[in-house]
């Protein structure tokens, strides 16, 4: 039996990650195997995983590589392909690993001049910043409020909403307010600062069209911000009530996102999109990198590169 090298949970009721030696995974025939090259690095990746699996499980949600093997009913990739995959919630593990399995849904070709590591980078931050620019529904004109706007997705959607002549205002660190302004932020805020609701309602003439609520715990924060009947989506879960008209909703899932993701990468590649990668690290150092996202004060994305 081959093995490879994966960070993996060893059980059900710790969350503690490790690096071990575990089993290649085998391919269905609806399945491809990928040998990793590159994987992003995730804020739930050690919590997320499947329920009724076996341990040691690999973790992980998205990565980028090669396909090295396609089952029998594989007809749309063929061996030698550099392809950008998820792997959620997959019960032969996921992408923090030397090799992963992937079904065909679940791949993206990956354009031309577009590296490993930031193939890897855009799969989650990506979706999850198209679904919340969807679910926000906003024109031009309007005005829109991040909450926790320097991370890998609000890096996204600060781009995203200035394209269709939104205005953005982004809260984050001070150090970080350069950085939102030359995404396209124009106005921005630190969220230690006791004034920062009443600067974004002064810049919104009395409050935002919407706001989008990435970290936990800033729905709430939120609310001043809007104007009466506006709107707030939240990412993290956050159950909150409306008040003053203000509808408060989670961000939700559609499978035909994927063909945007897919029209993203190539943004990316063509140098229309900023991707923003803050860190690149070698696949010993996996744990310091799922440290840090976890602090949840990582700008843009970390990856981390497989041997």
């Amino acid at each position: 039996m081959q093995t490879m090298q994966a960070f993996v949970r060893t059980n059900a009721s710790s969350n503690d990650v490790e690096i071990a030696d575990v089993p290649i995974p085998s391919v269905n025939d609806d399945e491809v195997l990928i040998k990793v090259e590159a994987f992003g690095v995730g804020i739930h990746d050690r919590y997320f995983i499947p329920r009724d699996i076996d341990f040691p499980y690999p973790i992980g949600t998205e990565g980028s590589g090669t396909i090295v093997q396609t089952g029998h009913c594989v007809n749309d990739f063929t061996v030698g392909d550099r392809v950008i995959f998820t792997t959620t919630l997959q019960p032969k593990g996921g992408a923090w690993a030397e090799y992963a399995v992937a079904r065909p849904a679940a791949l993206i070709p990956m354009p031309d001049h577009l590296t490993f590591q930031q193939g890897a980078a855009v799969p989650v931050a990506g979706k999850t910043a198209l679904e919340s620019m969807r679910a926000l529904d906003l024109n031009k004109g309007d005005h829109l409020f991040i909450a926790g706007a320097s991370g890998a997705i609000g890096t996204f959607v600060i781009q995203l909403a200035a394209a269709k002549g939104i205005h953005v205002a982004g809260s984050a660190s001070a150090r970080n307010h350069d950085y939102m302004t030359s995404l396209g932020a124009e106005k921005t805020v630190d969220y230690h600062d006791p004034d920062w609701q009443k600067q974004v309602n002064e810049w919104g003439d009395g409050g935002v069209t919407a706001a989008l609520a990435i970290q936990p715990g800033t729905g709430k924060d939120s609310m001043p911000v809007v104007k009466d009947r506006g709107k707030i989506i939240t990412v993290s879960g956050d159950q909150l009530d409306g008040e003053r008209g203000i509808t408060v909703q989670q961000m939700g899932h559609h499978a035909d996102t994927q063909n945007d993701v897919v029209k993203l990468a190539h943004d990316i590649a063509n140098e229309k999109i900023t991707l923003v990668i803050e860190k690149e690290y070698p696949f010993e150092q996996g744990l310091e990198a799922l440290q840090k996202t976890e602090t949840r004060h990582a700008r843009g994305k970390l990856v981390v590169t497989t041997p």
